[in-house]
């Protein structure tokens, strides 16, 4: 009763589509090949009942229309994470037509491990080893006809990133025809005679809507969580089906009387092999480049130098993203102050009021612009240089470095990788705690990853240091800036740290989870790629959201700056409110006033602070000499300006970040904890310096 004959008379006629599913370890090119293969036809979205994200896309090809599943990157179908889950539940159930198998020609070995498995699932599988170029210039050679004759399958040679390979792949998938005689995994005389048994006991009406070996297979090891996926599957309980209970146990009986007793540990053991020596039929060389990757792993997952890296390049980072956003910055802000005066221009010959014609022009116009401004040049470099050290491999050896810090604080490894996206949108980083799969560790991580300051942040920080922590102008005068922001920055990885552990220790206890990170082999970045996927996906992303919260918070602005009432104006009467507790924190009211009104967009605290102490009604550009003549004549001084910059790092999250943590906690208790915490941590540390500057007369 084998649900694979049925399977292989499954024939698709040529007027109708294909479904293709593509599967594969993370790091092996899949998303590339996905995306030659649909181009801009695609479209995302979550899988059903799961917070992973799928993409879909089509392609045609010889008058078919094909439709490319992405599943997400997987190990194994012992899915140990939902990411793993997702794709599993895909390829065992989704009944895709054909399923794409991307493999890494320099490391084929390990991905076989996969390819067997869903071999096990379904015979319709076709294989794409893609990376062959780099497995060229690395002494590594796969000879693909001698791996489809040891699998059985077709198997087809890409090199994606070149563009090589794609109409091979779409030949191979449009002539795909079921073969005959897939090579399986084998596994002991007795483990077959069980599974075979256990197989016949299954209900007939399984056939079709769950691979009948695969399933025998689940619960003969009582696999709880594969057997469960089954159960939703066919909406009833597999074991309570009449025959099926006695069948496993009787299976299990004449296993442990051969000398069978670690079930789980038999079958894998075997995919392994299997997988070993299919390898050595087709893999030749390689042995000096796994040497040289070794050690340089070695050398960089070494704590004592895998650190002072990390912060070397990001000290790096950091000085290109000050020194090439400057120019760009102030053209923007040019244009925009042009895009004003056209905007003014148009509105009066329209006989607009002129309390209506500020307000667009003064308050929306003027802040959305200087967001845009402020906010889109060192996105349009931060971004690519960090997808270019994810592109090269780097980012994991980094999350290597951290995890045992997160571990001991309780939380999962993968807090790093979160952490690490928040630096870029805090938003962004709070969506990307989906990778982590325990409920209570996926919290602690969204909300702590405000405590990392976004890129939103920086231009504040950048000002702040180069007023009064920098002694010199020019390159030297922005590398000192660049290695003061990660000094910075390195504090918030810290107290990210210690409130990590706070939480678990407090509000959210548990153990924290094991962590299986792949360190992928490291490779030249595809430039284009990752121009495309940070500017388009990233930064217009982020900044979409951004114009989107700051288009009406410059009309709050505006009408704070400019209503009157009871002999001043709103603002004023906020800033007399909060003057006390500002003291106490070592600033004033007018730049808490400043941080409230900026909570739609960072970006413009420090340009709402200006306009307070000049009572100018309305936001205005100045420069750093302007700049730190207002802010001396308001009492600034370096013990004012540490107290500024501490709660600057450490304060509420931007309203897109909130609204973000709203949606995907689904809580209003936990998004307040996400607002209070940073908060109390930028307020204590603020306190505690004003009253250590207040000691020593500062």
């Amino acid at each position: 009763m084998d649900s694979r004959s049925d399977l292989r008379r499954r024939r698709v006629s040529p007027s109708q589509g294909l479904t293709v599913a593509l599967a594969g370890n993370p790091n092996v090119g899949k998303s590339t090949v996905f995306n030659g293969l649909t181009g801009l036809h695609q479209h995302t979205g979550n899988w059903t009942g799961k917070t992973v994200v799928s993409a879909q896309g089509t392609y045609s090809y010889r008058g078919r229309e094909y439709t490319v599943v992405d599943t997400p990157g997987a190990y194994s179908l012992r899915a140990a994470s939902g990411e793993e889950e997702a794709a599993r539940d895909y390829i065992v159930f989704g009944g895709a037509d054909v399923t794409v198998v991307v493999c890494d020609a320099s490391c084929l070995e390990r991905n076989l491990n996969l390819l067997l498995q869903i071999m096990e699932v379904t015979p319709r599988v076709l294989v794409a080893v893609n990376l062959m170029d780099q497995a060229q210039s690395r002494g590594i050679e796969v000879d693909v006809p001698a791996l489809s004759r040891a699998l059985g399958v077709p198997a087809v040679a890409m090199s994606a990133r070149r563009g090589r390979g794609f109409r091979e792949l779409k030949d191979a998938v449009a002539s795909y025809s079921t073969p005959p005689s897939p090579r399986l995994p084998r596994y002991s005389d007795a483990l077959e005679a069980a599974i075979e048994s256990v197989e016949r006991a299954l209900p007939r009406d399984l056939m079709g809507s769950v691979p009948s070996r695969w399933a025998a297979l689940r619960l003969l090891e009582g696999d709880a969580e594969a057997v469960s996926a089954v159960n939703r599957r066919i909406g009833r309980e597999l074991v309570l089906e009449p025959g099926v209970a006695g069948a496993i146990s009787s299976a299990r009986a004449r296993l442990a009387a051969s000398g069978v007793t670690a079930l789980r540990e038999e079958v894998i053991a075997s995919i392994y092999r299997r997988a070993e020596a299919v390898a050595a039929e087709c893999v030749r060389g390689g042995r000096e480049y796994d040497l040289r990757q070794l050690r340089l792993d070695r050398a960089l997952t070494r704590r004592a130098m895998g650190i002072p890296v990390m912060l070397l390049l990001l000290s790096l980072i950091f000085f290109i993203t000050i020194k090439g956003a400057d120019y760009p910055s102030g053209v923007l802000m040019r244009c925009s102050e042009w895009v004003g005066d056209e905007l003014d221009s148009a509105l009066t010959a329209l006989g607009a009021s002129d309390p209506i014609r500020e307000a667009l022009v003064l308050g929306i116009w003027r802040v959305l612009g200087w967001v845009i401004s402020v906010m889109l040049p060192p996105m349009a470099i931060f971004f690519p240089l960090f997808t270019l050290l994810e592109d090269l491999g780097y980012l994991p050896r980094v999350a290597f470095d951290l995890d045992s810090g997160f571990r001991k604080a309780g939380a999962c490894g993968k807090q790093c990788l979160t952490m690490a996206m928040g630096f870029g949108c805090n938003a962004a980083g709070v969506v990307g705690c989906r990778i982590i799969d325990s409920p209570r560790e996926r919290l602690i991580a969204q909300l702590t990853n405000s405590l990392v300051p976004c890129n939103g942040r920086f231009p504040m920080l950048i000002t702040l240091i180069t007023l009064f922590f920098v002694g010199s102008g020019g390159p030297w005068g922005t590398a000192e800036a660049a290695c003061v922001l990660t000094l910075l920055i390195a504090l918030s990885v810290l107290v990210t740290l210690a409130a990590s552990k706070f939480l678990s220790s407090t509000l959210l206890r548990g153990k924290p989870s094991a962590l299986t990170l792949e360190l992928p082999p490291f490779r030249p970045p595809n430039v284009p790629e990752v121009l495309t996927r940070s500017l388009l996906d990233r930064t217009l992303f982020v900044l979409g959201r951004a114009a989107a919260v700051a288009a009406p918070a410059g009309l709050i602005i505006y009408l704070a700056a400019n209503v009157h009432l009871a002999g001043g104006t709103v603002l004023s009467h906020i800033v007399g409110a909060l003057d006390p507790l500002g003291r106490a924190l070592g600033m004033d009211g007018v730049i808490l006033a400043a941080f409230i009104l900026g909570l739609p967009a960072n970006e413009t605290v420090i340009p709402i602070m200006v306009m307070a102490y000049a009572a100018s009604g309305t936001l205005a550009e100045c420069d750093l000499a302007s700049l730190r003549s207002i802010l001396a004549a308001n009492g600034w001084g370096i013990g004012r300006a540490v107290c500024v910059t501490l709660f600057a790092l450490f304060h509420w999250p931007c309203a897109t970040t909130v609204l973000t943590i709203r949606r995907e906690t689904g809580s209003l208790k936990w998004t307040l904890a996400a607002l209070v915490l940073p908060t109390a941590v930028g307020a204590a540390l603020s306190f505690l310096a004003a009253r250590i500057f207040e000691i020593f007369g500062i």
